[in-house]
Protein backbone atom coordinates (compact mmCIF):
# COMPACT_ATOMS: atom_id res chain seq x y z
CA UNK A 1 0.00 0.00 0.00
CA UNK A 2 1.29 3.19 -1.18
CA UNK A 3 1.04 6.03 1.29
CA UNK A 4 -0.83 9.12 0.58
CA UNK A 5 -0.03 12.91 0.90
CA UNK A 6 -2.29 14.23 4.02
CA UNK A 7 -4.78 16.84 3.62
CA UNK A 8 -3.17 20.28 3.97
CA UNK A 9 -6.30 22.06 4.03
CA UNK A 10 -7.20 20.81 7.46
CA UNK A 11 -5.80 23.48 9.40
CA UNK A 12 -7.36 25.82 7.50
CA UNK A 13 -10.86 24.71 9.29
CA UNK A 14 -9.43 23.97 12.58
CA UNK A 15 -9.89 26.74 15.45
CA UNK A 16 -7.06 27.92 16.79
CA UNK A 17 -7.39 27.01 20.73
CA UNK A 18 -7.18 29.91 23.53
CA UNK A 19 -4.43 30.52 25.33
CA UNK A 20 -4.07 27.48 28.50
CA UNK A 21 -6.99 25.61 27.06
CA UNK A 22 -5.53 21.96 27.58
CA UNK A 23 -5.21 20.29 23.94
CA UNK A 24 -7.36 17.53 23.25
CA UNK A 25 -5.88 14.49 24.01
CA UNK A 26 -4.77 15.32 27.48
CA UNK A 27 -1.01 16.12 26.82
CA UNK A 28 0.65 19.13 25.00
CA UNK A 29 2.65 19.04 21.74
CA UNK A 30 5.85 19.32 22.82
CA UNK A 31 9.11 20.83 20.88
CA UNK A 32 11.66 18.33 19.38
CA UNK A 33 15.17 18.54 21.28
CA UNK A 34 16.85 19.99 18.58
CA UNK A 35 20.96 20.43 17.95
CA UNK A 36 22.72 23.30 19.81
CA UNK A 37 24.06 24.05 16.30
CA UNK A 38 20.43 24.96 15.59
CA UNK A 39 20.35 27.39 18.32
CA UNK A 40 23.91 28.83 17.56
CA UNK A 41 22.15 29.24 13.95
CA UNK A 42 18.52 31.08 15.06
CA UNK A 43 21.15 33.59 17.22
CA UNK A 44 23.20 33.92 14.34
CA UNK A 45 20.08 35.33 11.83
CA UNK A 46 20.01 39.44 12.28
CA UNK A 47 17.19 40.32 14.09
CA UNK A 48 14.74 42.18 11.15
CA UNK A 49 15.24 38.23 9.27
CA UNK A 50 11.76 36.76 10.36
CA UNK A 51 12.04 32.84 8.36
CA UNK A 52 8.96 30.66 8.37
CA UNK A 53 7.03 28.36 7.13
CA UNK A 54 3.62 28.23 5.19
CA UNK A 55 1.64 26.75 8.18
CA UNK A 56 2.67 24.14 11.46
CA UNK A 57 0.62 21.00 10.27
CA UNK A 58 2.86 18.46 9.27
CA UNK A 59 3.53 14.60 11.22
CA UNK A 60 6.50 14.08 8.84
CA UNK A 61 8.16 17.22 10.95
CA UNK A 62 8.50 15.02 13.70
CA UNK A 63 12.41 15.05 14.99
CA UNK A 64 13.10 18.14 13.17
CA UNK A 65 10.41 20.50 15.03
CA UNK A 66 8.35 18.21 17.18
CA UNK A 67 9.20 15.74 19.53
CA UNK A 68 6.94 12.31 19.16
CA UNK A 69 4.01 11.05 21.55
CA UNK A 70 5.33 7.81 22.43
CA UNK A 71 6.36 6.33 19.82
CA UNK A 72 4.20 8.28 17.14
CA UNK A 73 4.22 11.73 15.79
CA UNK A 74 1.60 14.03 16.57
CA UNK A 75 -1.54 13.74 14.52
CA UNK A 76 -2.05 16.41 11.89
CA UNK A 77 -5.23 17.48 13.59
CA UNK A 78 -3.64 18.01 16.80
CA UNK A 79 -0.83 19.65 15.08
CA UNK A 80 -3.27 22.26 13.65
CA UNK A 81 -4.83 22.57 16.87
CA UNK A 82 -2.29 22.64 19.10
CA UNK A 83 1.54 22.97 17.54
CA UNK A 84 1.75 26.19 17.30
CA UNK A 85 3.50 27.27 20.58
CA UNK A 86 6.03 24.19 19.87
CA UNK A 87 6.30 25.68 16.25
CA UNK A 88 7.49 28.89 17.35
CA UNK A 89 10.12 27.64 20.13
CA UNK A 90 11.88 26.28 16.89
CA UNK A 91 15.23 28.90 17.02
CA UNK A 92 14.70 29.39 13.01
CA UNK A 93 11.26 30.39 13.14
CA UNK A 94 10.37 33.72 13.72
CA UNK A 95 7.06 33.83 11.18
CA UNK A 96 4.52 31.78 9.53
CA UNK A 97 2.09 32.54 6.83
CA UNK A 98 -1.29 32.63 7.85
CA UNK A 99 -2.66 30.67 4.71
CA UNK A 100 -5.71 29.56 6.36
CA UNK A 101 -7.18 33.32 5.56
CA UNK A 102 -7.30 32.72 2.23
CA UNK A 103 -10.19 30.04 2.41
CA UNK A 104 -12.41 32.24 5.01
CA UNK A 105 -12.34 35.10 7.11
CA UNK A 106 -10.94 34.64 10.95
CA UNK A 107 -12.43 36.36 13.92
CA UNK A 108 -10.22 38.96 16.22
CA UNK A 109 -10.51 36.03 18.53
CA UNK A 110 -9.04 34.02 16.45
CA UNK A 111 -6.34 36.09 15.44
CA UNK A 112 -5.52 36.82 19.25
CA UNK A 113 -5.50 33.08 20.47
CA UNK A 114 -2.88 32.51 17.65
CA UNK A 115 -1.06 35.94 18.94
CA UNK A 116 -1.09 34.23 22.78
CA UNK A 117 1.41 31.01 21.86
CA UNK A 118 4.00 33.23 19.93
CA UNK A 119 6.67 34.66 21.47
CA UNK A 120 6.97 39.19 20.96
CA UNK A 121 9.69 38.93 18.26
CA UNK A 122 7.14 36.43 16.48
CA UNK A 123 5.35 38.26 13.18
CA UNK A 124 2.41 36.39 11.25
CA UNK A 125 2.40 36.89 7.69
CA UNK A 126 -1.76 37.12 6.59
CA UNK A 127 -2.64 36.40 3.83
CA UNK A 128 -5.82 38.21 2.65
CA UNK A 129 -9.06 35.90 1.36
CA UNK A 130 -9.39 35.12 -2.04
CA UNK A 131 -13.10 36.74 -2.22
CA UNK A 132 -11.07 40.38 -2.38
CA UNK A 133 -8.22 39.55 -4.47
CA UNK A 134 -10.12 36.87 -7.61
CA UNK A 135 -12.14 38.53 -9.77
CA UNK A 136 -14.31 34.99 -10.25
CA UNK A 137 -16.94 33.43 -8.05
CA UNK A 138 -15.42 30.13 -8.92
CA UNK A 139 -17.60 26.82 -9.88
CA UNK A 140 -18.55 25.14 -6.34
CA UNK A 141 -20.45 21.47 -5.61
CA UNK A 142 -23.59 22.37 -6.09
CA UNK A 143 -22.61 22.63 -9.62
CA UNK A 144 -23.00 26.48 -10.27
CA UNK A 145 -21.54 28.32 -12.55
CA UNK A 146 -18.29 30.99 -12.32
CA UNK A 147 -19.38 34.49 -12.20
CA UNK A 148 -18.27 38.04 -11.70
CA UNK A 149 -17.07 38.30 -8.09
CA UNK A 150 -18.79 41.71 -6.81
CA UNK A 151 -16.23 42.05 -3.52
CA UNK A 152 -13.09 41.87 -6.22
CA UNK A 153 -11.06 45.17 -5.00
CA UNK A 154 -13.79 46.17 -2.34
CA UNK A 155 -11.74 47.81 -0.06
CA UNK A 156 -14.76 48.62 2.43
CA UNK A 157 -15.02 44.31 2.37
CA UNK A 158 -11.38 44.05 2.92
CA UNK A 159 -10.86 46.48 6.01
CA UNK A 160 -14.28 44.48 7.64
CA UNK A 161 -13.58 40.60 7.20
CA UNK A 162 -9.83 41.18 7.00
CA UNK A 163 -7.82 43.99 8.12
CA UNK A 164 -9.48 45.31 10.93
CA UNK A 165 -9.83 41.88 12.95
CA UNK A 166 -6.23 40.61 11.65
CA UNK A 167 -4.30 43.99 12.99
CA UNK A 168 -6.69 44.38 16.38
CA UNK A 169 -6.06 40.36 17.17
CA UNK A 170 -2.67 40.29 16.44
CA UNK A 171 -1.64 43.49 17.43
CA UNK A 172 2.08 44.20 17.86
CA UNK A 173 2.53 40.34 15.95
CA UNK A 174 1.00 41.22 12.98
CA UNK A 175 3.32 41.00 10.13
CA UNK A 176 2.94 41.79 6.00
CA UNK A 177 -0.85 41.49 5.05
CA UNK A 178 -0.78 39.89 1.89
CA UNK A 179 -3.25 40.11 -1.20
CA UNK A 180 -2.36 36.96 -3.10
CA UNK A 181 -3.46 37.70 -7.07
CA UNK A 182 -4.31 34.43 -8.65
CA UNK A 183 -4.20 34.26 -12.64
CA UNK A 184 -6.23 37.30 -13.32
CA UNK A 185 -7.37 35.78 -17.26
CA UNK A 186 -6.82 37.90 -20.57
CA UNK A 187 -9.82 40.56 -19.60
CA UNK A 188 -7.89 41.93 -16.80
CA UNK A 189 -4.29 41.40 -18.30
CA UNK A 190 -5.23 42.62 -21.98
CA UNK A 191 -4.46 46.36 -20.23
CA UNK A 192 -1.72 45.93 -17.19
CA UNK A 193 -1.57 49.65 -16.88
CA UNK A 194 -5.26 49.92 -15.97
CA UNK A 195 -4.90 47.00 -13.51
CA UNK A 196 -2.22 48.05 -12.00
CA UNK A 197 -3.53 51.95 -11.03
CA UNK A 198 -6.51 49.40 -9.88
CA UNK A 199 -4.81 47.45 -7.78
CA UNK A 200 -3.00 51.02 -5.82
CA UNK A 201 -6.23 52.36 -5.52
CA UNK A 202 -7.66 49.82 -3.62
CA UNK A 203 -4.39 49.31 -1.52
CA UNK A 204 -4.36 53.26 -1.17
CA UNK A 205 -8.07 53.60 1.01
CA UNK A 206 -7.21 50.70 2.88
CA UNK A 207 -6.61 51.56 6.42
CA UNK A 208 -3.12 52.87 7.35
CA UNK A 209 -0.56 51.80 9.44
CA UNK A 210 -0.35 47.52 8.44
CA UNK A 211 2.19 46.46 5.87
CA UNK A 212 0.21 45.70 2.81
CA UNK A 213 1.98 43.23 0.19
CA UNK A 214 0.96 41.90 -3.17
CA UNK A 215 2.09 38.87 -4.75
CA UNK A 216 0.72 37.97 -8.17
CA UNK A 217 0.88 34.75 -10.23
CA UNK A 218 1.32 36.60 -13.97
CA UNK A 219 4.43 36.69 -15.04
CA UNK A 220 2.98 40.13 -16.99
CA UNK A 221 2.26 41.90 -13.89
CA UNK A 222 6.08 41.65 -13.19
CA UNK A 223 6.62 45.33 -14.55
CA UNK A 224 7.80 48.74 -14.03
CA UNK A 225 3.39 49.87 -14.31
CA UNK A 226 2.55 47.49 -11.13
CA UNK A 227 6.41 48.94 -9.21
CA UNK A 228 5.30 51.96 -9.73
CA UNK A 229 1.68 51.93 -8.62
CA UNK A 230 2.50 49.96 -5.68
CA UNK A 231 5.33 52.94 -4.68
CA UNK A 232 2.25 55.28 -4.94
CA UNK A 233 -0.23 53.24 -2.93
CA UNK A 234 2.36 52.70 -0.16
CA UNK A 235 2.24 48.64 -1.11
CA UNK A 236 5.28 46.85 -1.03
CA UNK A 237 5.48 43.60 -3.83
CA UNK A 238 5.77 40.02 -2.40
CA UNK A 239 8.21 37.63 -4.74
CA UNK A 240 5.98 34.47 -5.12
CA UNK A 241 8.55 31.96 -5.85
CA UNK A 242 6.46 29.78 -7.95
CA UNK A 243 6.98 27.54 -11.30
CA UNK A 244 4.44 29.99 -12.99
CA UNK A 245 6.71 32.78 -12.25
CA UNK A 246 10.12 34.45 -13.75
CA UNK A 247 13.15 33.35 -11.42
CA UNK A 248 13.29 35.33 -8.13
CA UNK A 249 16.60 37.77 -9.25
CA UNK A 250 14.41 38.71 -12.13
CA UNK A 251 11.32 39.53 -10.33
CA UNK A 252 13.45 41.56 -7.54
CA UNK A 253 15.16 43.59 -10.22
CA UNK A 254 11.91 44.61 -12.03
CA UNK A 255 10.85 45.65 -8.49
CA UNK A 256 14.04 47.23 -7.80
CA UNK A 257 14.33 45.23 -4.47
CA UNK A 258 17.57 44.25 -5.44
CA UNK A 259 19.38 48.05 -5.06
CA UNK A 260 20.95 48.59 -2.09
CA UNK A 261 19.20 52.19 -1.64
CA UNK A 262 15.73 50.19 -2.10
CA UNK A 263 13.71 51.11 1.32
CA UNK A 264 10.97 48.50 0.78
CA UNK A 265 10.55 45.61 3.23
CA UNK A 266 11.43 42.47 1.54
CA UNK A 267 8.45 40.29 1.52
CA UNK A 268 8.80 36.05 -0.30
CA UNK A 269 6.48 33.33 -0.61
CA UNK A 270 8.47 30.51 -1.80
CA UNK A 271 6.17 28.17 -3.41
CA UNK A 272 6.29 25.78 -5.52
CA UNK A 273 9.69 24.35 -6.57
CA UNK A 274 10.39 25.65 -10.47
CA UNK A 275 8.93 23.39 -13.33
CA UNK A 276 6.67 21.41 -10.62
CA UNK A 277 2.81 20.99 -10.40
CA UNK A 278 1.51 21.56 -7.12
CA UNK A 279 0.27 17.95 -6.65
CA UNK A 280 2.77 16.46 -8.50
CA UNK A 281 5.11 17.92 -5.91
CA UNK A 282 2.98 17.31 -2.91
CA UNK A 283 2.88 13.73 -4.23
CA UNK A 284 6.40 13.06 -4.34
CA UNK A 285 7.69 15.25 -1.20
CA UNK A 286 5.56 13.62 0.90
CA UNK A 287 6.09 13.07 4.06
CA UNK A 288 7.76 16.28 4.04
CA UNK A 289 10.81 15.15 6.13
CA UNK A 290 13.56 14.84 3.76
CA UNK A 291 15.03 17.97 0.41
CA UNK A 292 13.77 15.66 -2.55
CA UNK A 293 14.71 18.44 -4.85
CA UNK A 294 16.95 21.26 -3.96
CA UNK A 295 16.46 24.86 -5.68
CA UNK A 296 19.74 26.52 -5.08
CA UNK A 297 19.19 29.17 -7.44
CA UNK A 298 16.51 30.62 -5.45
CA UNK A 299 18.06 29.73 -2.24
CA UNK A 300 21.14 31.56 -3.50
CA UNK A 301 19.17 35.15 -5.07
CA UNK A 302 16.97 35.09 -1.54
CA UNK A 303 19.77 34.92 0.21
CA UNK A 304 21.78 37.34 -0.71
CA UNK A 305 18.60 39.88 -1.10
CA UNK A 306 18.31 38.91 2.84
CA UNK A 307 21.16 39.52 3.38
CA UNK A 308 21.53 42.71 1.50
CA UNK A 309 17.97 44.25 3.13
CA UNK A 310 19.01 43.32 7.06
CA UNK A 311 22.32 45.38 6.16
CA UNK A 312 20.40 48.62 5.38
CA UNK A 313 17.76 47.95 8.67
CA UNK A 314 15.02 46.71 6.14
CA UNK A 315 12.63 44.24 7.61
CA UNK A 316 12.69 40.93 5.50
CA UNK A 317 9.92 38.14 5.64
CA UNK A 318 10.32 34.89 4.07
CA UNK A 319 7.78 32.24 3.98
CA UNK A 320 8.80 28.87 2.43
CA UNK A 321 6.25 26.11 1.42
CA UNK A 322 7.04 22.15 1.64
CA UNK A 323 6.88 22.56 -2.22
CA UNK A 324 9.67 24.25 -2.59
CA UNK A 325 12.20 21.75 -1.63
CA UNK A 326 10.75 18.99 0.23
CA UNK A 327 10.73 19.90 3.81
CA UNK A 328 9.87 23.70 4.70
CA UNK A 329 11.99 23.37 8.27
CA UNK A 330 14.87 22.26 6.20
CA UNK A 331 14.93 24.49 3.77
CA UNK A 332 14.64 27.84 6.25
CA UNK A 333 17.83 26.15 7.58
CA UNK A 334 19.24 25.73 4.71
CA UNK A 335 18.65 29.50 3.95
CA UNK A 336 19.75 30.33 7.19
CA UNK A 337 23.16 29.02 6.96
CA UNK A 338 23.77 30.81 3.57
CA UNK A 339 22.29 34.04 5.25
CA UNK A 340 24.90 34.16 7.96
CA UNK A 341 27.45 32.15 5.53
Amino acid sequence: MTNRPPRQLSLFGEPAPAAGDPPAGGHPVAAAAFPAAVQRLGDAVPARVHLGTSSWSFPGWTGIVYAPHGAKPESEQRLARHGLAAYAAYPLFRTVSLDRTFYAPLTLDEFSRYAAQVPAHFRFVVKAPAAITDPVVRKNGSGEAARDNSLFLDAAAAAATFIRPAVEGLAAKAGPLVFQFPPLGRRLLADVPRLAVRIAAFLAVLPRGPLYAVEVRDPQLVCDSLAMALRDAGGVPCLAVHARMPPVEEQAAAFGLDRADCPLPLVVRWNLHAGRGYADAKADYFPFNRLVEEDLPSRTALARLARMAAAAGRDVFITINNKAEGSAPLSVQRLAEQITG
